[in-house]
Parts: C-alpha cells; sequence; structure tokens
C-alpha cells in the first residue's frame, strides 16, 4: 500500500470508530447470511480508498477503489457512500460485494448492513451456501437484471437465470421471470420458468420450487417417461407432499399406453418409537383385461425401547399377472407368495448374566401362481412363539433352550399345533490356537393334529437325544506375496454328530425342506429346516481353512476351504416328495435315503488376487459318480473407478436343482468408451433353457454439471414370456432429474457399478431417509 493510501486508510478507520459508533452498536449484518447480532457487535466497519471525506454521524464517501470490510464482509467499488442513519451502504462502478457463503456483482447495489436488505443492479451471482450435516450445499451461480437482498439468507432475482455449471460453461440452465432463493428454508421458487439444455427448452412451467439443500420439499418431482413391452408408452409426473419433518406423501399418476391411467400413492412416517410406510396403486379398468387392478402394501416398524422389537408386513395384489404385467423389476415380477405378517420381539436378561429372547408371529401368504409353474401354498402360522435363552459359565457349561409352539393353517392340508422344547449343554475348552467344545441336547417335539387321514394319529410325540463335538486348531506362518508381507494360516476343523434314529413317518411336513448343502450346513446337527424332521446321524465334517491376512492391518486378502462329511450309517430319516402338479412332473429325490460313506466334496476359494482382480470360486464334487454338482465362478477386474468388468458362470446339476440341470453364464461391465462416454451392459444367458434370462445396455455421458443416460433392459417373465423396458434419463446435477431412473436396474445389474456423477449432489429425493427429530 503507498503511503498515501495508508494515510487514507488511517485517517478512515479513525473517522469509522469516532463518527459511526452508533452503526456499530447495532451490528452490520452479513449480506448472504450475516453473522449473529452478539458476534456482528463486536465487529468493527473498516474503509479503504484513495480519497475518504465526510460529516462524523451523517455519511462518509470513499473514491477510488473504495473497500468497506466487516468481518468476512466485504464490498468494493469505484465509488461508495456510508450512511449512518439507516445503516446502508450505496456503491457505484464495478461493484463486488464478498462473504463466505457467496459473491455478487455488477454496476451499483444499495444494502442496509442490518437489516441485509438492498437491491443490487444486473448482477451476477456465485451462492454457495454453508453446509448443514447431512445435506450437501448446491453451490448456484447465475445472471440477472436485478436482485433484492430480502433478509438473511433470501434473494429474489428478477429476470435472471440460474445453473449449477461452472463458470463459462452454460449447458443447462433455468430461465425466470422471478427466482427466489430462501436459504433459510432451504427452497428456491421459480415463476415463469423454462428448463433449457444445450440451448433447447425442455421443460416450461408458471411455478415450481426446486431444493437449495438437497431437502424436501413439497412439488411435482421430474416426470418420467419410457417403453415397455407389456404397457407400451409410459409416462408419470410424482407429485411429493412434504407433510413434516417425519412424515410425506408422493402421489404419482402413470399413464401406459396400452393399459390406461394408474394412480399410485406413497406415505411414509418416522417417530422415535416407530416408522412405516403405505404403498398403493390401482388401475381403475385396464384396457387390455377389462379389469380393475391394483397393489397395496403397509410395512410398520415398532421399537419402543431396545429390548422390545415389532412390526407389521401386508400385502395384497388384485391378481396373479399383476407384478408380471404392471411392475418393472424382475425382482417385483418374480415374487410368488406375498407375506402378511406381524410379530413382536422381547429381548431380556436373566439367570446372572444369561439372555433370552421371545418372539410371538401371525403369518399368512398370498400365493401367486403361475399357470405353467403352479407351487403349493405355504402354510401359515396362526399363532407361532419362540423361546431362545443363553445363560453361559455354569460351572464351565454354558446353558442354552431353543422352543417353539406354532399353530400350522392351510385350506387344503392337514393342520395342527406343534410344541418343540430343546435344551443343551455345552462344555467350551479353549486356548489361542485351539477349541474343543461337546454339547449334549434333547430334542422333544409334540404335534396335535386336525383333518388327519384315516390311520393316522391325531396326538404325535417325538424326543430325540443330540451328541456333538466341535474342535479344532489354528496355525500361522509369515509369508511373503506379491513382496507384500502377510501371515498364512491353517485352521483343521472336525465335527462329530449322532443322533439315534427315530420313526417319523406319521409326522406332516408343515415347514420343512432339505438345507442346502453348503459348507455352514456340513457344520450343523441336522440336514432339514424347520421342525418336523431331525436326521439320524453318526458323522463327521472334516474341513481345512487357510487364509492370507495383511501384517500390517489383519485384514483378509485370500482364503481357501475344503472340506467333506463321512457317514457311519446309512440314512433312515427321510422327506416325502410333494405329490406332482397337474402339468409336471415330479422328480424328487428326497424320499431316497443315503447310502453312500461320504459326502460331495466341498470346496472355495474366495478373496482379492492382486490389486485389481477378485475372485470367488466356489464348487460341490461328487465324487461316488465324477461329477461337478454344483459350481460358482466370479471374477472382477476393476483397476479404477468407473471401471469394471464382471465375469460369473453358474452350474446346478440335476440333484441340487430338482431334478434339471441348470447352467448359466453372466457378463457385465461399466467401461469408459472414450472422451465423456461411458458403456454398461449385463448379459445373463441361460445355456440350458437356451434363452435370455435378462440383459441390459446402456450408454452414459457425463459432463461437468449434467448427466445422460440412455438404458435398454430386457428380462424374462414366466418360461415363454418376456418384457422390455427403455430408460431415458437427463440429470442436472444439483438440481433435477428428467426422464425414467435406471440407476436401480445399474447397480443390481453391474456389481461394482459406480455413478459417473458420484460427486454431484442428489437433485430432489423423497426415497431418501428422513429427518430425525432432536
Amino acid at each position: 500500500m503507498s503511503p498515501t493510501r495508508a494515510l487514507f486508510a488511517a485517517l478512515a478507520i479513525a473517522l469509522v470508530h469516532s463518527g459511526i459508533a452508533h452503526a456499530q452498536g447495532q451490528g452490520a449484518g452479513l449480506p448472504v447470511g450475516r453473522s449473529s447480532a452478539q458476534d456482528s457487535d463486536s465487529l468493527p466497519i473498516q474503509l479503504e480508498a484513495d480519497r475518504i471525506e465526510g460529516t462524523p454521524g451523517k455519511e462518509t464517501r470513499a473514491e477510488g477503489s473504495a473497500v468497506l470490510r466487516r468481518g468476512k464482509l466485504s464490498i468494493r467499488a469505484d465509488s461508495l457512500k456510508f450512511l449512518e442513519e439507516d445503516g446502508s451502504v450505496e456503491a457505484r462502478g464495478g461493484v463486488r460485494l464478498e462473504s463466505p457463503e457467496g459473491t455478487v456483482s455488477g454496476p451499483s447495489v444499495k444494502y442496509r448492513l442490518e437489516e441485509a436488505t438492498g437491491e443490487f443492479e444486473k448482477p451476477e451471482y456465485s451462492l454457495s451456501p454453508r453446509p448443514r450435516a447431512g445435506y450437501p450445499p448446491v453451490s448456484a451461480r447465475g445472471q440477472a437484471s436485478a436482485m433484492e437482498f430480502l433478509g438473511e439468507n433470501r434473494y429474489l432475482v428478477r429476470e435472471g437465470v440460474l445453473t449449477t455449471c461452472k463458470p463459462g460453461d452454460d449447458d443447462w440452465l433455468v430461465r425466470a421471470r422471478e427466482l427466489e432463493l430462501d436459504y433459510t428454508r432451504e427452497v428456491g421458487t421459480a415463476r415463469g420458468a423454462t428448463v433449457v439444455f444445450k440451448g433447447v427448452p425442455i421443460l416450461a412451467a408458471p411455478s415450481f420450487d426446486f431444493p437449495l439443500n438437497n431437502q424436501r420439499q413439497s412439488g411435482f418431482l421430474p416426470p418420467s417417461s419410457g417403453i415397455t413391452g407389456k404397457s407400451g408408452v409410459e409416462f408419470s409426473i410424482p407429485y411429493y407432499l412434504n407433510l413434516a419433518p417425519n412424515y410425506d406423501l408422493t402421489l404419482t399418476p402413470r399413464y401406459m399406453e396400452k393399459r390406461g391411467t394408474q394412480i399410485a400413492e406413497q406415505f411414509r412416517y418416522l417417530q422415535r418409537t416407530y416408522t412405516g410406510e403405505f404403498n398403493a396403486e390401482e388401475l381403475p379398468r385396464d384396457k387390455l383385461t377389462e379389469e380393475r387392478r391394483y397393489a397395496l402394501a403397509f410395512r410398520h416398524n415398532y421399537n419402543p425401547i431396545p429390548a422390545l422389537s415389532g412390526g407389521i408386513n401386508m400385502n395384497k395384489v388384485s391378481d396373479d399377472d399383476y407384478f408380471k404385467d404392471l411392475a418393472t423389476r424382475i425382482n417385483i415380477t418374480s415374487q410368488a407368495t406375498l407375506p402378511r405378517e406381524g410379530f413382536l420381539t422381547y429381548n431380556g436378561n436373566w439367570w446372572e448374566g444369561g439372555s433370552y429372547s421371545v418372539t410371538g408371529r401371525i403369518q399368512r401368504f398370498q400365493v401367486l401362481q403361475d399357470p405353467t409353474n403352479p407351487i403349493v401354498p405355504p402354510y401359515g402360522r396362526t399363532p407361532q412363539i419362540t423361546l431362545s435363552a443363553l445363560r453361559q459359565d455354569i460351572g464351565g457349561l454354558d446353558f442354552g433352550v431353543l422352543a417353539e409352539f406354532v399353530d400350522f393353517s392351510h385350506p387344503t392340508q392337514v393342520v395342527g399345533r406343534r410344541t418343540i422344547v430343546y435344551p443343551s449343554l455345552t462344555l467350551p475348552l479353549m486356548t489361542p490356537g485351539a477349541f474343543l467344545a461337546p454339547k449334549l441336547g434333547v430334542h422333544q417335539t409334540n404335534y396335535s393334529l386336525d383333518h388327519v387321514d384315516p390311520g393316522t394319529p391325531e396326538t404325535i410325540s417325538r424326543t430325540v437325544p443330540i451328541f456333538s463335538l466341535d474342535t479344532g486348531l489354528v496355525f500361522e506362518r509369515d509369508a511373503q506375496i506379491q513382496g507384500q508381507s502377510v501371515k498364512q494360516t491353517l485352521e483343521p476343523r472336525v465335527y462329530y454328530v449322532y443322533v439315534p434314529f427315530r420313526d417319523q413317518n406319521q409326522i406332516p411336513v408343515f415347514d420343512t425342506a432339505v438345507a442346502d448343502f453348503n459348507y455352514a450346513q456340513i457344520f450343523s446337527e441336522n440336514m432339514f429346516t424347520g421342525g418336523d424332521r431331525i436326521n439320524d446321524a453318526n458323522q463327521v465334517t472334516v474341513a481345512f481353512t487357510s487364509r492370507m491376512l495383511q501384517s500390517s492391518t489383519g485384514q483378509e486378502l485370500l482364503r481357501g476351504t475344503l472340506g467333506q462329511r463321512y457317514y457311519f450309517k446309512d440314512q433312515q430319516v427321510t422327506l416325502p416328495c410333494p405329490p406332482p402338479t397337474t402339468s409336471t412332473t415330479s422328480t424328487c429325490s428326497t424320499d431316497t435315503p443315503r447310502t453312500d460313506r461320504t459326502s460331495d466334496w466341498l470346496a472355495a476359494v474366495s478373496g482379492r488376487v492382486t490389486p485389481r482382480w477378485t475372485v470367488d470360486l466356489g464348487t460341490q464334487y461328487n465324487p461316488h459318480v465324477n461329477r461337478t454338482e454344483r459350481l460358482t465362478f466370479a471374477t472382477r477386474y476393476q483397476p479404477e473407478a468407473l471401471k469394471t468388468l464382471n465375469l460369473s458362470y453358474r452350474l446346478l446339476g440335476a440333484d441340487v436343482n430338482n431334478g434339471v440341470q441348470s447352467r448359466q453364464i453372466d457378463l457385465s461391465l461399466q467401461w469408459p468408451l472414450g472422451g465423456r462416454w461411458f458403456g454398461v451392459g449385463r448379459y445373463n444367458y441361460s445355456l440350458s433353457d437356451r434363452r435370455v434370462v435378462e440383459n441390459l445396455g446402456g450408454l452414459e455421458y457425463g459432463a461437468d454439471c449434467w448427466t445422460s443416460r440412455l438404458v435398454v433392459q430386457q428380462f424374462a417373465l414366466t418360461a415363454g414370456a418376456t418384457t422390455t423396458t427403455l430408460f431415458i434419463q437427463l440429470e442436472l446435477n444439483g438440481f433435477s432429474r428428467l426422464g425414467s431412473n435406471p440407476l436401480e436396474a445399474l447397480k443390481r445389474n453391474v456389481p461394482g457399478y459406480q455413478r459417473i456423477n458420484a460427486g454431484a449432489p442428489d437433485a430432489q429425493k423423497p426415497d431418501a431417509p428422513f429427518n430425525f427429530y432432536d
């Protein structure tokens, strides 16, 4: 600073301190989000310029590179006048107003420091509000014919534009007669507005709201459009009602060219002790079926205290084909049983540090039948009460008990009540490199049956003692992998089970099936799930696991397992096969007892073999017929962000897949194509059926402030029917999404998929979590 300018600055400071003390005492506000009155009281006003003059107690004028500062606020201009009477500033010529929340520049401004009000002529603005916890801010910039300051953190832009693009990039913008930006409520309102993309108007509305900090607000959400094979051209435009911080409502009219107009409602609520969601859809008249079609879903979770929780899950649709005809996601169209249930769970303490859990449940189902693949409706539980309890270290023993009472209901099958009590004692013996855990229990089951066949007793009792012994060792050694220090483990494990035979042929099958044969199951007592069958067993499982652990962090890099079960007697307890339906032939083999002395081999390898490659391999091999019964192989190549290639192969032999062999290949990727273009795709093909299970292909383009996506998805509905969906989306970063949203389909179909604009804040999102009360 020159000596002359320094002298004028010193005189200005003296003048301000002597003649404008009243303005200081009242506190001058920050222009784009001022500090509190308490903070502003202590902030002095500083004025610098080439020439300063004025009248003490009235006004101060500054000419030539004038700067007024108060705290982190500054106003720069060619000339500036400060009026003490109302604490206002008038500035002209190259005016620039700066604060931590943004910058506004233009030819002139009138601004009152205390009220944070005023008007800027022909401004260019850039606003970057302070972030709020959980909500990343939306930075915006633009130009206008005028800009009014309406008070703390509130602005009115007249005949202006707004965009989140960087300076020099106007790929998209909102042009409006008025733009009201309220950062106290974090809501923007555009009146007489048009959304312009690449110079082309794409959306116009008399008025609409948009979020300034990604919070919810009432208003229309981005419209969605697309094409499906079942419904033709579709268009929907949701309206979102932010009724309160803890509940909201979304109404969505959906026009379908082939079927008509559907109305969908989603109501969500949240309190400290409960949360829930209600969804309803109705198509008053389907033009293809000439019927009224609807779907209802209600989910409620209850947690008044940490120890008590409960829930309700109710679902209903009008007909068996509702999801196949009207849903656009394969995980929905494949639903066959819709639960209708309620439960309540209490977790408590007992007996000097022991714990227990009690659950009561009522459960029924709506079954959606496919004529080409009908299923037997499952039993309802009306009600079911379960108890599990554990008390450790009773003289070195662990005492546990499992108990259940359930009343099974069914419209056509045998029904009845089942009571189970299974107490057990375990003696855990552990050292740093070994463990031994013998366990002895008695499984007691009682049945009281109705509608039984002639000759079948109405009451049945079953008592089965169960003994198991679980033991293992852990060896470690230092090793090197690709120059990296690791610890390699070798962990042999032996698991022995003895269960004597009990004749169970007269016991009906309510909820029991053969458990999937996998690595976890070979270390279990029972080969059946449910309580209607307990296998007879005299068998031992031998398995080996080896792991590679990073020496510095203990993180697991690679794991390999190998295991087999050895039988000392033939199987006697079996599960009867269900009768074949009218359109299928039974291929069930569960009622054939096992006579082999060894099980299939189970082997698996998983982990990150290099920094870029991960592998997951699992196989089940039958040594008796030299055949692979099951094989899953999946690998992922991910050299860097936004580059992912997945390849998998799946084989299910006839013995493990209801008598039908299944072979599928699955290839998916997300890969840059050059420039800003990215390709996404998935090809899932059934080699056994010689048909596509699911296909997806698309292109993404990521600019600095917008992203576009074009995705086509096709998947099988039934053995002879498929549907195709077209997604077209334009995402304006930090503002809105237009078109149909393919992100859920991409995340589900392409493991490792990442949004190419992941750093951009999401626009209005009613599917995001609620704000919690304090």
